[in-house]
């Protein structure tokens, strides 16, 4: 609860209550209550005993009718009627009846008899007096009164304002409402019946199994992805699925049959109207399409990853890049143009990296190339109808959905790709199918149409899956026949065959393709130092040692998948496949590497699994410019192979890359040496990691450089104090903040060991492990403190987790690091009492007469909120905070109210209760620059000692360090959000095909056993148009299965195209510097297949920038590298630096394009004597920007002049040119005039390279000049990475 929230409360609290338990309610509840509901329950039967007696009377006597007689709709006389019916007639007619029948009696009206003295009146008057109804007993109604009573109640309901009319009015609206609502019911239910029975059709458009079942994941999956494909659904729709908490299924097992698929997702869809509900059959069905096509997929994916192993001659788990890209380019040479074009050209993105495309090629106009194979294939396509109609039918083109795979095949446990951390391996079972004689005819269909265009294909000499160098047929063919002849056995099928036909489990498996990827990586890993399958069981700090990993630089990227992987997996794995290659070298190597470091590390252990443990999850692959892991090269070959081609064609392939694949001695040699030294590099980085946080035992985070070099100076009785003095003079030169500091970070200290071992002579890595040993041997804990500094760390890595999974927000680190200081003060710091507050330094716009710079409160805990929260300090006002600031070191005082120099913000306190200790710890960055300030008081505490203890001191300082930390982290995030909307305005003009661009940062799991997940954090419409999401959307795998595109890019760090629920997406990673994604694009442009040329350029210069800042920004963030600035406006402040680093390396770029030319190849546009407008304009915009004052003279309007200035010295000129910088004037306007509606398209068609990048040139100095201008004048903003402060609770 923040301190916010607190005060939304205040003043609603609920009135005083009597207690729950008092003595009067327990008597109420158990003899008062039942004795009125056991009253209430006899009146009721009463009631309907009467009632029923009634009924009987009514049946066995019916009413007579005569009496509706008086029923009339006359309005005048109803009031008449009404009091008759009521009052007089029911004791007169009775009376009537008595009189008539007395006088028949009597024979009264007889004329043979003489009068009588019977008085008519009289008798009647008689009984009327007996019969008053006020005080006689009612007798029996006759049928006739009972008519006249029920005629007198309809009369009663006709009378306005009377409570018979009010009732029956009411009676009426109910009986028409209920019959409204009977109506709608009826319509809901046919609805129902009808929408279930569509279900029921759709369901039949999934792969089902043998059983008739589907995974009921895949629907969640589904039902989940909907909101955000259907842009218009509108607010109930997206509360009805996304607020509605879907059962999340973290295995494929569970499956549905059909009356529980229309069950479950009728569920969902129930209240959708008729036009949602036939969105949502269509997105359901695309679903199923996208199901179907995963699994054409995924048996390619199994065949490109039996291909790894194949090629794995040394079984280190990596293939040559270079090699793999040199053979995909010699197979797309020797293919004809009608097979081309089903690839993906391994000579351009995304085959290669964008930083390997030439500046020539990337800025300048379309290739040569790239529009001859367009006329081509439109050349082929017109001819194909002609001559080659035969093959243009048998082979599958566009979309394959519908033609040979349209087939129904059974459902494969593992789809996606799900590591074992993801999906239980242990409960997830594989199921036997029956699709085997499907796929059978579905290769065979495939065979049949390759032998009819087996000459259009090249090949290689080879047996197996042999090419015919001279393109002859036969050789396809036949291994065709052995593979899938119906009489063939299973059993006597090799390994290969088996893996291939997958028969004992669902076809094309993904979780078998994953497997083997994993099982590749397992094998790479026991290769260099992982466990054996019978060691599996040992002890966490053996497992701590084996599963090494490397995050720090891009040096270490190449095999962080491959030393490392979490024991759970490696388990599954090797009971599956075990050590099948390479198991003597690997036993060899790995023991010599557990001994050693075990022998290195017996005292570090606990510290060791410790830090093991907190690592993520290494599903991520690194990229590497010189090999490929087999995650990576599967998704390579999958690229490359593209959507519309068919299996015997990847067949071929394959067989190409395996028979021309190799690799000499030396090479299996040095890749070896070269995976053994980084995995030793990585047991090192644990090792004296470990070493580190033994000696930090009050978990400051850093130590002092003095301390450890006092105790290195007795290493070996002190003869190496020489090689010690040039080490610490090194580390220095390195860290130049460490002569001023002394403080030694991790990072640091690493280093510092490194440097000395490099100067002792003999083998280094003997080196370090004497000095690992002295180290480990000279510090001493009790066992006590080890547990302290245990659950501080833990503490801590809090801080930092906080931090790495808030999606760019600072309200949850505030949250954690105030949670860290009041639980230490209460469990190590004698239950203490304390306030924490944060303030950051910023740039003292309010009252510059009060200093440049001021404190400003961003956060606190609760209690202090109303005091402390957006306070803001200045210079001139009583404080040591600025003080702190300024020596960089911790103040403390004991005790305040003997301080003359404390201010206080809480006035309220009286001055006598003013007592207690304060402490300011300082923050500061990666390189000890001081950007805010972390204070502690105990005022709140009334005991006598309050005063904090040097090891309180000393934690405290870690605290700050690892806020500073995370807080460095957001603002690195921020930056590359900001980089990321820059990128993504300057993209949208350029290319309108593109439909959406949603940016997601990636989050690490919470420890090693948790998979990581993706933040959906902007989206970006073709018109602009941006939404940063307030509340960041949090995508997890095994929630998003039919959205694995975007994992599968995260986990091999490539980019991927492909098909989703009819949209094509590019997913593209932004890698970190290790080489991994921190970030991925998911960019959608809508149901076509490829941009168009210029737009695909325009996006891939888009992405190169982005990735260039990106890596830039990360920079900034490392202790030892400072940060490069090329431009005047970089130097502003850090938080904008973002905003102008995409433009910069778009401005570099051009740059070198334009020092390359030279006077000759301005040849073309100088041989104009009146050149086109565009040409002219564009020349006349260069000089403007460089030179204002030409405006309107001859030099810029005449061309004969204008292109004089054509040379050397302009090339010059262009290159040095700052638009940034305070000297220079950009007239905005002018330049404007000169390119403003100028399309892009129609420079490029110039087909001139210098002026292309003129144009770039021009169009890019504009938008810094733009950025430049509104940075000045907007007010400058804090050091804080946002403008919302947060107030976070002490507990």
């Amino acid at each position: 609860m923040t301190a916010t929230e607190m005060k939304r409360n205040q003043g609603n609290d609920e009135l005083p209550c009597l207690n729950n338990y008092a003595l009067w309610k327990e008597c109420f509840y158990e003899k008062v209550q039942q004795r009125c509901l056991s009253l209430q329950e006899t009146k009721v039967k009463m009631i309907r005993a009467q009632k029923a007696k009634e009924e009987k009377v009514k049946k066995r006597e019916p009413c007579d009718w005569l009496s509706k007689e008086w029923f009339s709709e006359e309005k005048e006389s109803l009031d008449t009627r009404i009091y008759l019916l009521d009052k007089l007639l029911p004791t007169l007619i009775p009376g009537m009846e008595k009189l008539l029948m007395e006088v028949e009696r009597k024979n009264v009206l007889s004329p043979d008899k003489e009068p009588t003295k019977f008085n008519p009146i009289c008798f009647l008057g008689e009984y009327l007096m007996r019969h008053n109804p006020q005080y006689s007993i009612s007798t029996k109604p006759s049928p006739y009164l009972r008519g006249m009573k029920m005629v007198t109640e309809e009369l009663k309901t006709e009378m306005p304002g009377t409570t018979s009319e009010r009732l029956a009015r009411m009676k009426v609206e109910a009986k028409n409402k209920r019959k409204d609502r009977e109506q709608v019911d009826n319509m809901k239910s046919q609805v129902k019946e009808m929408r279930k029975e569509v279900l029921a059709i759709q369901f039949k458009e999934w792969t089902v199994d043998v059983s008739g079942r589907i995974p009921v994941a895949l629907v969640q999956s589904a039902l989940r992805s909907f909101p955000d494909v259907i842009a218009s659904a509108p607010i109930d729709v997206r509360k009805a699925i996304c607020d509605r908490k879907l059962e999340i299924v973290e295995t494929l097992e569970k499956k549905v049959n059909i009356d529980e698929f229309t069950e479950y997702v009728h569920s969902y869809t129930e209240h959708f109207s008729n036009d949602m509900f036939q969105e949502i059959l269509k997105h359901l069905g695309q679903c199923a399409d996208d199901f179907q096509e995963a699994i054409r997929h995924d048996t390619w994916r199994q065949m490109f990853a039996d291909l790894f192993l194949d090629c794995d001659y040394g079984k280190v788990g990596l293939l040559d890049r270079r090699k793999i890209l040199a053979l995909l380019i010699d197979f797309y040479d020797r293919s004809p143009v009608i097979a081309k074009r089903g690839f993906c050209n391994p000579r351009q993105w995304p085959i290669i990296e964008l930083q390997e495309i030439e500046l020539v090629d990337l800025w300048g106009g379309l290739d040569d190339q790239e529009v001859c194979e367009e006329l081509s294939e439109k050349l082929v396509l017109s001819q194909a109808g002609n001559f080659e109609g035969g093959i243009l039918a048998s082979e599958p083109v566009g979309d394959n959905r519908q033609g040979t795979y349209g087939m129904r095949t059974s459902v494969r446990e593992g789809l996606f790709e799900q590591k074992a951390s993801d999906w239980d391996g242990d409960t997830i079972h594989r199921e036997k199918s029956s699709f085997h004689e499907d796929i059978k005819t579905e290769r065979q269909t495939e065979s049949a149409s390759a032998d009819r265009q087996e000459e259009a294909f090249p090949g290689s000499a080879s047996t197996g899956y042999s090419l015919s160098k001279d393109g002859e047929p036969g050789s396809e063919k036949q291994v065709e026949e052995e593979e899938f002849s119906p009489g063939r056995d299973p059993d006597t099928e090799t390994n290969r065959e088996e893996g291939y036909r997958i028969l004992d489990g669902e076809p094309g498996s993904e979780e078998q393709v994953c497997q083997k990827e994993d099982n590749g990586i397992a094998e790479a890993t026991n290769t260099i130092s992982g466990p054996t399958p019978e060691a599996i069981t040992t002890t966490s700090e053996d497992r701590a040692v084996a599963d090494m990993d490397i995050i720090a630089s891009k040096q270490d990227a190449p095999v962080a998948e491959v030393v490392k992987e979490t024991p759970a997996r490696k388990e599954s794995f090797s009971k599956q496949h075990g050590s099948q290659f390479g198991q003597q070298t690997s036993s060899e190597t790995r023991l010599q590497d557990e001994d050693l470091l075990q022998d290195q590390g017996k005292d570090l252990h606990a510290i060791m699994a410790e830090i093991q443990n907190r690592w993520a999850s290494r599903t991520r692959s690194a990229f590497d410019e010189s090999c490929l892991n087999l995650p990576q090269f599967v998704q390579l070959m999958e690229t490359f192979v593209g959507e519309d081609i068919s299996l015997p064609t990847v067949k071929r392939l394959i067989a190409f890359i395996k028979e021309e694949y190799k690799q000499t001695e030396e090479e299996k040699i040095e890749q070896l040496e070269k995976v053994h030294r980084i995995s030793r590099l990585a047991q090192r980085k644990l090792l004296l990691e470990a070493l580190f946080k033994k000696w930090d035992n009050n978990a400051s985070g850093f130590l002092d450089l003095e301390e450890v070099d006092t105790v290195l100076s007795t290493f070996k009785e002190g003869m190496e104090k020489e090689a010690l003095r040039k080490a610490k003079k090194h580390l220095c030169c390195r860290y130049p903040q460490l002569s001023r500091v002394g403080k030694l970070s991790p990072k640091a200290f690493q280093t510092f060991l490194e440097l000395l071992a490099s100067e002792f002579p003999g083998n280094e890595d003997e080196a370090i492990d004497n000095l690992v040993e002295f180290l480990t041997a000279s510090v001493e804990q009790s066992h006590m403190k080890c547990l302290q500094s245990l659950t501080r760390r833990k503490w801590l890595y809090n801080i930092q987790q906080a931090a790495e999974t808030s999606g760019a927000s600072m309200e949850p680190v505030y949250k954690a690091v105030f949670k860290a200081l009041t639980q230490d003060a209460e469990t190590h710091g004698d239950n203490k009492k304390i306030s924490a507050y944060i303030a950051l330094l910023e740039e003292n716009q309010l009252s510059p007469e009060r200093g440049q710079i001021l404190l400003h409160y961003v956060a606190c805990t609760a209690d202090d909120a109303p005091y402390v929260l957006n306070q803001i300090l200045y210079r001139d006002m009583k404080g040591v905070s600025f003080a702190a600031v300024e020596e960089g070191k911790p103040i403390h005082v004991p005790r305040v109210q003997l301080h003359g120099s404390i201010h206080f913000w809480n006035y309220d306190r009286p001055v006598e209760e003013r007592k207690g200790s304060l402490l300011v710890l300082p923050l500061h960055d990666a390189r000890w620059r001081a950007f805010g300030i972390l204070g502690l008081d105990t005022l709140r505490d009334q005991c006598e000692k309050t005063i904090f203890l040097t090891h309180e001191i000393s934690f405290y300082q870690g605290v700050s360090h690892a806020f500073s930390k995370a807080y460095h982290h957001i603002c690195t995030l921020e930056n590359v959000l900001q980089m990321t909307v820059t990128a993504l305005d300057w993209l949208y003009p350029r290319a309108p095909s593109i439909h959406t661009v949603i940016t997601y940062l990636v989050e690490p799991g919470k420890d090693k056993t948790w998979d990581y997940a993706l933040r959906k954090m902007l989206t970006t419409d073709n018109t602009g148009q941006k939404e940063i999401h307030s509340s960041p959307v949090l995508l997890l795998r095994k929630e998003n299965l039919l959205r694995d595109y975007l994992f599968k890019c995260t986990d091999s760090s490539q980019v991927i195209y492909t098909s989703v629920c009819g949209e094509y997406h590019i997913a593209v990673p932004l890698r970190d510097l290790s080489g991994q994604a921190l970030g991925i694009f998911d960019i959608s442009i809508g149901h076509h297949q490829k941009l168009p040329p210029h737009e695909h350029k325009d996006l891939q210069k888009m992405l190169k920038m982005a990735q260039a800042a990106c890596s830039e920004t990360l920079k900034m963030s490392l202790e030892e590298t400072e940060p490069t600035y090329v431009l005047e406006a970089e130097h502003i402040a850090n938080l904008r630096h973002a905003g102008i680093l995409f433009h910069r390396f778009m401005l570099q770029d051009l740059r070198e394009c334009v020092q390359k030319l030279d006077a000759e190849s301005f040849a073309e546009i100088k041989s104009y004597v009146e050149p086109p407008a565009l040409v002219h304009n564009i020349v006349k915009a260069v000089l403007l920007l460089l030179h204002p004052n030409w405006k309107g003279s001859e030099t810029t309007e005449n061309w004969s002049q204008c292109k004089l200035k054509l040379d050397d010295s302009l090339i010059q000129e262009i290159y040095c040119f700052d638009p940034t910088a305070a000297s220079v004037q950009v007239q905005a306007e002018l330049l404007l005039d000169c390119i403003t509606g100028v399309p892009q398209a129609a420079v490029w068609q110039q087909g001139s390279a210098p002026a292309e990048y003129l144009y770039h040139w021009v169009d890019t100095c504009l938008s810094l000049a733009e950025i430049t201008r509104s940075l000045h004048s907007k007010t400058t903003p804090s050091l804080a990475p946002f403008g919302t402060q947060f107030q976070c609770t002490s507990n």
